[in-house]
């Protein structure tokens, strides 16, 4: 059977530069980064090498790079922190954020009472930039939550406008950039975002790692309490061999990210202009038709489908070696509507079946080609 893996916005596969210099760790570098031998203090080397060389692509200090196990956790440390220790009393953010975000801002409400604001969506689910400057206006003590890159309808955030926002107004801004590390270059010396977060699996690098951007003396304090590792950011022992995998992921990353960024934009839009072509009545949710407002490595389609029909389209797909997903992977299992969609269509168009297919530098057009010749087959049937 043909195996076609359209699901990189839930993981990506490892490339082999990565599973090798990771093997290598796993043989030769493991000592605990904390211990004070020679075992112990080659990997502490390695570790604040890996710090550094990541700071680099970004334009920060090693510092301001604390490794997580993923961007859940860098979510959770600097949104808990900053109502917990920095004095914030309101959150702003949007309806189509990653649950990561919303589930730890709807608990904040609940343990400390902040003040919830959510920014006015246009059909699309793009922001309105003059409504968030109204929201920063009225607010006292604010932190902004918005993601950069959507991860179910791709949609862009203009990422330094609301920096500059957030700065004009003294509010904190915090942004899950898991879809765009490694896609998308970001300057922390030009963009004074205070804290993001990142995850390596999602740029071809090992799952359980990821990193919090947290900008120099900005007073975050732990979530994870215990010892003194990432200087007393996070305790527990640092992962090496992940941390290196990443390392190498983001390494390899920057080096194709243009010759990949065209790759994968041509089957973006080769994908787009088939499935119009050959499926009357799709739709593409969000922004993701546009590619100045959407990502280039993914579309969410929402097809013309017989009621009935629906909830068989993704087991047929998966029968036909077809890896996607109707959302967030966190939800993919899940019976329930997205939140997303929810957020931005009507009714009629979320009783139509919505999928996500998202793409990476191992994609093909055959392999879209075939995509779109079972979506077509099935529609029609």
């Amino acid at each position: 059977m043909k195996q076609v893996y359209l699901d990189n916005a839930a993981t990506t596969q490892l490339r082999p530069e990565v599973i090798e210099r990771m093997t290598e760790v796993l043989k030769n570098n493991f000592g605990n980064a904390s211990s004070t031998h020679s075992f112990g203090r080659a990997s502490k080397a390695l570790l604040e090498q890996c710090r550094k060389n990541i700071a680099k692509y970004f334009n920060a200090s090693a510092a301001e790079i604390v490794f997580t196990s993923g961007g859940t956790e860098a979510d959770n440390l600097a949104l808990r922190s900053a109502v917990r220790d920095l004095g914030i009393t309101e959150i702003i953010t949007s309806r189509i954020e990653h649950h990561a975000v919303l589930h730890t801002i709807e608990q904040l409400q609940k343990e400390y009472s902040i003040k919830l604001s959510y920014v006015n969506l246009d059909d699309c689910g793009l922001v309105d930039y003059d409504h968030l400057q109204e929201l920063l206006q009225n607010a006292d003590k604010a932190l902004v939550s918005l993601m950069h890159i959507n991860n179910e309808i791709g949609n862009i955030l203009d990422i330094e406008r609301v920096a500059s926002l957030c700065k004009k107004h003294e509010a904190l801004f915090h942004s899950d950039c898991v879809q765009s590390v490694g896609h998308f270059k970001l300057d922390m010396k030009s963009t004074p975002i205070d804290f993001f977060a990142a995850s390596a699996h999602k740029f071809h690098g090992p799952k359980g790692v990821g990193f919090c951007y947290v900008r120099k003396e900005s007073g975050l304090k732990p979530l994870i309490f215990g010892g003194e590792q990432e200087r007393g950011y996070r305790a527990g022992t640092e992962s090496i061999h992940n941390i290196v995998g990443m390392d190498e992921a983001l390494k390899i990353a920057y080096e194709k990210i243009d010759a990949e960024k065209k790759h994968i934009s041509g089957l973006k839009t080769h994908f787009i202009k088939q499935l119009k072509e050959n499926i009357e009545g799709v739709n593409f949710n969000g922004g993701c038709e546009n590619s100045i407002k959407s990502t280039y490595t993914l579309v969410n389609v929402c097809l013309p489908i017989a009621l009935e029909k629906a909830p068989m389209l993704q087991f047929q797909l998966d029968l036909k070696g077809i890896a996607c997903s109707k959302g967030s992977a966190c939800q993919s299992g899940s019976s329930q509507q997205s939140h997303v969609l929810s957020a931005i269509l009507d009714e009629d168009r979320l009783k139509r079946p919505s999928v996500r297919f998202s793409f990476s530098t191992f994609n093909t057009k055959e392999e879209l080609n075939y995509v779109v010749d079972v979506l077509k087959d099935f529609v029609n049937s």
